[in-house]
C-alpha cells in the first residue's frame, strides 16, 4: 500500500502554485520560472503579510539579542553594508520626496477647504472693522444675555431659596439665656431648671466696684485713704494675666536663676535675671528685694546697682519729679562703692530736679574720674553762663588734652587772641588731628585774612603728611564741602587749592578736576566746584575746553558778571580759540549791550583775521539787529578774507532773503565752481529754481547735486519732493531708489519713500516697504515710530511696547507714544484714566534725550495748551527757549522761510504748535 505513487508528483503544478501559500509562505520568480510571483493585495488570506514584513524581519533577522543573526559578530564589513544600506535608502527617499511633500499638500489643502477654521470664516469680516467709523464703534453695545436678563426680572418675585438651619439655630441662640459658664481650667457646671443671666453678673460687678470707690473717698476725708482712686483704674488695666504655659515658664525660670544665685552668689547678672523674673510676673516689691540683696553681694558691679535705681523709680507716673529717696540713696551708697563709675554718677545727677545739686554731683564725680569726657560734658551743658563754661573747658583741657572736641569747644569761647593760643596748644598736644588746623583757618577766616587762611591750611597738610596721618583728597574735598555748609567760603577754598592736586597725575588733571566738579554740583557744592575750576584753569591756562565749562558753569549757577570776567580771561589766554570770543560776544548782546558786542567782535578780528566763524557771527549781530547794510558789507569782506562755503552760502541765503533772486542764483553757481561737494548750494540754487518756475533747470541742479555729493541725504529728498510735487510719482521712486543704494541703512530715506507710497494711496506697498526698512535699520526710532503711525489703533499699544524694547532712548518713539496717549480722538487711554501726568512724563524724556529737535517741543507744548496750566506752558517755553533747538522736520520748514527770519523761539514755538499733524 506503501508503495503506491500518487499521480501528481513530478507534474507540473498549476498556474500561480506557490508550495505552503497555505501555511504563510511567499513566492519568488528566478530566470527559469515567471509566474510564481503575484500581487496579494486582494488575497484575503495575505492581506497582513507585507504589512508586517519589517515587523517580521527585525523579529527574525534583526539586530536584537532575539534575532536570528544575534550570536553572530558585528564586523567591519557589517558596519560597511550597513551604511550602504542606509546611502541607498536616503537616495531612494530623495527621489519620492518631492512627491511625497506635493501628495501631503494636496491632502493638507483638501482638508482645510472642507474644514475651515472659524477665524478663517470671519476673516472678511474682521476686516472690514477696520472701515468702521468712531462713532460706530462706540455705538456697540455691551455682550450680555437679554434673554436670560429678562427672564430674571419676571420670576424674580417667584424664587426662593430655603434657610439653612444652622442659619436658624443660630438666630435663636443669640436670643436666649445662656445656662452654662465654661471657664478655662474649669468645669461647665448647669443647674436643671435654672437659668442664668450673665448680664446681670456684669451689672452686679459694676455696683459692687462703684461702693469700693465711694468707701474709699469717704475714707479720704478722714485723712485714712488707702487705695490712690485716680489711679485705681489705670492699675486695673495695666494687670497682666498669665496664662498656665506663662506661669510654668516663669516657675521653671525662677527656680534656674535661684539655683544660680545660690551656686555662685557673687555673679552680678544672675540677680539681674532674678529681680527682672519678678518683676515680669508682676512681684515688683519681691524685685527690689532680690536686687537689693543683689547689691549686698555684688557691690563693685554698676550694673547691679543701676538696676536696683531702675526698680526703685519703676512704679512712678512721672519720673522726672517724683523721685524717691531710697533711690538717691541708694545711688549715694553705690558711689562710695564704685567711685570710679561714670554711669552712677551720671544717673545719680538725674534723678536730682535742682541744676544746682546736679551741678554738685557732676563736679564731685570729676574729682574721682577726672578724664571721663563723658562727665565733663555734662557739666558744661548744665553751665548756663558762657565765663562758668569756658573756666570748665579749661579745666576740661587740661584734665584731658587729647581730646579735639573739648579744645575746639573753648576756642570758640575765647577772644581771637586766646583763641589763637588754644589752638597752638591744642596742635601741639594733638599734632595729627586735621580739625584744629581747619579751625585755626576759620578763626583766621572770621577775621578777614584771606592769606593766613592759604597759609594755615597748607602747613597743616604738610605737617601732617610728615607725620603720616595725612588724608587722601576724597576726605579732603569732603572737608572742603563741610566748610561751604558751615559758610567758610574762605577756607573751603584754601582747602582745595591746597589738596585738589594730590596723588593726580599730570595727564589726568584736567578730566579729574571736571569730574569732581561735577561731583560738587550733584551734591549742592556750589563754592567748591568753583573754587575746583578757579585752581584749574589757574594750574592750565591754556585749556579752552576748561575755559568754556567754567564759562557755562558761571552762566548756570553765577552771575552774568561773573560769567563775563571769566570769559575775559578765558579770550587773554586763549586768543585763536573764536568759541570764547563768541560766546563773550553773545554774552554782552543778550544783556542789551549791541556796542559791547562789536567791540569784543572787533578785538576776535585782530586776533582771527581770516576766522568765517568770527566774520559769520559779525554779519548775525548786525542783520538781526535790522543793520542791513553793515551785515552786506561784512559779508563783502568775509568773502575777501575768509573765503569759504559757509560764507558763500551765507551770502546766498541773504540776497534771497532780500528778495535779490538773481543775485542769491548767481553767488550759488559762484559757490558750486568754488566747492562742488558743498551739498548746500545745490540745494538753495534748485529751490530758487523751482521758486521762479524754471522746473527743468532744478532737475538739471539736483541732478547735478546727486553727482557731485551722493552721500548728501537732503539733496536726494529735495530732488524726490520736486517730482512729487509735479505729480511725477514713477521719477520719484527711482530717484529714492538709487538713493537706497548709494546710501544703505538710511532711515530717512526709507521714510521718505514710504510717505510717498502713502500719498499715492499704496498703503499695502508702504507696509511692506516699511517692513524691508526695519530688516535693513532694525533699531531706528524713526522707522519704529512710523510702523506705530501705521498700524491701526487696537494694535498700536503692541507695537509700542515692541519698540521700546528694540530701542532703549529713542526720542521718536517716546514722542509718538505720548502723541498716542494724548492726540488719539476715541480711544484716549490716558484721559480715561486720568493720568495726565503720565503723558506728560513721557513728553519730559522726550525732550531730555533730544532737546535740540524743536519738533518735540512743539508737541509738548500742544500737550501744555490743551491740560497743562499757564505755569506748566510757560515752563516748557522756558526751557524751549534754553535748549533753542535747531532740528526739527517742521521746526525747521518754518524757520527757513524768508517771511519768518525775525521770529522768536516763543512765536515759532507758538506757530509749529497749530500745525502738527494728528496721530492719525
Amino acid at each position: 500500500m506503501y508503495t503506491v505513487v500518487k499521480d501528481f508528483l513530478g507534474k507540473k503544478g498549476p498556474s500561480g502554485y506557490v508550495a505552503g501559500l497555505g501555511r504563510g509562505a511567499t513566492g519568488f520568480t528566478t530566470r527559469a520560472d515567471i509566474g510564481p510571483g503575484r500581487d496579494f493585495a486582494g488575497d484575503p488570506l495575505l492581506a497582513n503579510t507585507e504589512d508586517n514584513d519589517d515587523e517580521e524581519y527585525d523579529k527574525r533577522y534583526g539586530d536584537d539579542d532575539t534575532g536570528l543573526f544575534a550570536s553572530l559578530p558585528y564586523t567591519k564589513e557589517d558596519e560597511d553594508a550597513d551604511k550602504v544600506w542606509e546611502a541607498v535608502d536616503m537616495a531612494m527617499d530623495e527621489r519620492r520626496k518631492k512627491r511625497r511633500e506635493k501628495g501631503e499638500k494636496e491632502r493638507l489643502e483638501k482638508f482645510r477647504a472642507e474644514n475651515p477654521k472659524i477665524q478663517e470664516q470671519f476673516s472678511d469680516v474682521k476686516r472690514k472693522l477696520a472701515e468702521l467709523t468712531e462713532d460706530e464703534w462706540a455705538s456697540i453695545p455691551e455682550v450680555g444675555d437679554i434673554r436670560a436678563k429678562k427672564m430674571k426680572k419676571q420670576h424674580k418675585m417667584d424664587r426662593f431659596t430655603p434657610v439653612p438651619d444652622s442659619l436658624l439655630v443660630s438666630a435663636r441662640q443669640e436670643n436666649e439665656i445662656a445656662n452654662s459658664i465654661d471657664v478655662k481650667g474649669g468645669l461647665s457646671t448647669a443647674t436643671s431648671g435654672i437659668m442664668t443671666d450673665l448680664k446681670q453678673f456684669g451689672e452686679a460687678r459694676e455696683k459692687v466696684l462703684g461702693i469700693k470707690l465711694d468707701q474709699i473717698t469717704t475714707k479720704q476725708g478722714s485723712g485714712s485713704q488707702s487705695v490712690d482712686p485716680t489711679g485705681y483704674l489705670t492699675s486695673m488695666e495695666s494687670l497682666i494675666v498669665k496664662s498656665d504655659a506663662e506661669l510654668g515658664d516663669i516657675e521653671k525660670a525662677r527656680q534656674l536663676i535661684d539655683s544660680l544665685v545660690k551656686t555662685n552668689p557673687k555673679h552680678a547678672p544672675g540677680w539681674i535675671s532674678a529681680a527682672r523674673i519678678e518683676e515680669v510676673a508682676g512681684r515688683l516689691k519681691v524685685a527690689r528685694n532680690v536686687i537689693a540683696k543683689g547689691c549686698e553681694m555684688c557691690p563693685q558691679s554698676e550694673d547691679v546697682w543701676l538696676e536696683a535705681a531702675r526698680l526703685f523709680v519703676r512704679d512712678f507716673n512721672d519720673v522726672l519729679t517724683k523721685k524717691p529717696e531710697e533711690a538717691k540713696l541708694l545711688l549715694a551708697n553705690a558711689v562710695r562703692q564704685i567711685p570710679t563709675s561714670v554711669k552712677l554718677w551720671i544717673q545719680a545727677s538725674k534723678f536730682e530736679n535742682d541744676a544746682k545739686e546736679k551741678r554738685l554731683i557732676l563736679r564731685r564725680g570729676l574729682e574721682f574720674v577726672p578724664d571721663s569726657i563723658r562727665l565733663w560734658k555734662e557739666a558744661i551743658e548744665l553751665e548756663t553762663d558762657e565765663e562758668d563754661a569756658r573756666i570748665m573747658l579749661a579745666g576740661a583741657v587740661e584734665a584731658i588734652p587729647y581730646n579735639v572736641e573739648l579744645w575746639l569747644a573753648l576756642a570758640k569761647l575765647e577772644t581771637y587772641q586766646n583763641a589763637r593760643k588754644v589752638l597752638n596748644k591744642a596742635r601741639r598736644n594733638c599734632p595729627t588731628s586735621h580739625e584744629i588746623w581747619i579751625a585755626a583757618a576759620k578763626l583766621e577766616e572770621a577775621q578777614s585774612n584771606e592769606s593766613l587762611c592759604d597759609t594755615i591750611i597748607q602747613k597743616g597738610v604738610a605737617s601732617l603728611a610728615q607725620l603720616g596721618s595725612g588724608m587722601d583728597r576724597d576726605k579732603w574735598l569732603s572737608e572742603a564741602e563741610l566748610c561751604e555748609r558751615t559758610g567758610n567760603i574762605l577756607t573751603c577754598q584754601a582747602i582745595i587749592r591746597a589738596t585738589i592736586g594730590m596723588g593726580v597725575d599730570e595727564d589726568d588733571r584736567k578730566h579729574t578736576w571736571i569730574d569732581d566738579a561735577k561731583s560738587c554740583v550733584e551734591r549742592g557744592s556750589i563754592h567748591t566746584a568753583r573754587a575746583i575750576y578757579a585752581h584749574a584753569l589757574q594750574t592750565l591756562p591754556n585749556r579752552k575746553g576748561l575755559w568754556r565749562r567754567a564759562a557755562y558753569f558761571e552762566k548756570e549757577h553765577g552771575s552774568r558778571e561773573e560769567m563775563e570776567k571769566v570769559l575775559e580771561k578765558a579770550v587773554k589766554y586763549c586768543p585763536q580759540s573764536h568759541v570764547l570770543w563768541l560766546l563773550w560776544a553773545k554774552e554782552r548782546w543778550m544783556s542789551g549791550d549791541l556796542n559791547g558786542a562789536r567791540s569784543i567782535l572787533s578785538e576776535a578780528f585782530n586776533s582771527n583775521a581770516n576766522d568765517e566763524n568770527i566774520w559769520l557771527a559779525a554779519f548775525k549781530l548786525e542783520y538781526q539787529n535790522n543793520e542791513i547794510e553793515r551785515a552786506k558789507v561784512i559779508l563783502e569782506k568775509a568773502r575777501e578774507q575768509a573765503d569759504s562755503p559757509r560764507v558763500w552760502m551765507k551770502s546766498a541765503v541773504f540776497e534771497r532773503q532780500q528778495g535779490n533772486i538773481e543775485m542769491a542764483k548767481e553767488m550759488c553757481k559762484i559757490g558750486i565752481s568754488k566747492y562742488k561737494s558743498f551739498d548746500k548750494f545745490y540745494m538753495i540754487l534748485g529751490q530758487l529754481e523751482e521758486k521762479t518756475g524754471d522746473i527743468s533747470a532744478a532737475r538739471n541742479t539736483f541732478e547735478q547735486g546727486m553727482r557731485n555729493c551722493p552721500n548728501s541725504i537732503p539733496l536726494w529728498t529735495l530732488a524726490a519732493q520736486l517730482e512729487v510735487r509735479k505729480d511725477k510719482l514713477i521719477i520719484a521712486r527711482s530717484i529714492l531708489e538709487k538713493a537706497r543704494k548709494l546710501n544703505p541703512k538710511k532711515p530717512e530715506l526709507w521714510i521718505e519713500v514710504i510717505r510717498l507710497e502713502l500719498k499715492g494711496g499704496n498703503t499695502n506697498l508702504a507696509k511692506s516697504l516699511l517692513a524691508k526698512a526695519l530688516q535693513e535699520c532694525p533699531n531706528s526710532g524713526m522707522l519704529l515710530a512710523e510702523s506705530i503711525l501705521m498700524e491701526p489703533r487696537q494694535t498700536r499699544k503692541g507695537k509700542s511696547a515692541d519698540a521700546l524694547k528694540r530701542t532703549d532712548n529713542d526720542p521718536y518713539v517716546h514722542c509718538v507714544i505720548a502723541r498716542y496717549f494724548c492726540f488719539h480722538s476715541t480711544i484716549r487711554l490716558f484721559w480715561q484714566e486720568r493720568k495726565l501726568e503720565k503723558a506728560r512724563s513721557w513728553f519730559t524724556k522726550t525732550v531730555a534725550i533730544d532737546p535740540d529737535n524743536g519738533d518735540f517741543w512743539s508737541y509738548f507744548y500742544a500737550y501744555e495748551k490743551a491740560h497743562g496750566t499757564p505755569e506748566q506752558q510757560n515752563q516748557v517755553i522756558e526751557q524751549c527757549i534754553k535748549a533753542d533747538p535747531k532740528h526739527g522736520e517742521l521746526w525747521q520748514k518754518f524757520v527757513k522761510d524768508d517771511a519768518n527770519r525775525n521770529c522768536s523761539i516763543k512765536d515759532t514755538l507758538e506757530h509749529v504748535s497749530t500745525i502738527l499733524p494728528s496721530f492719525y
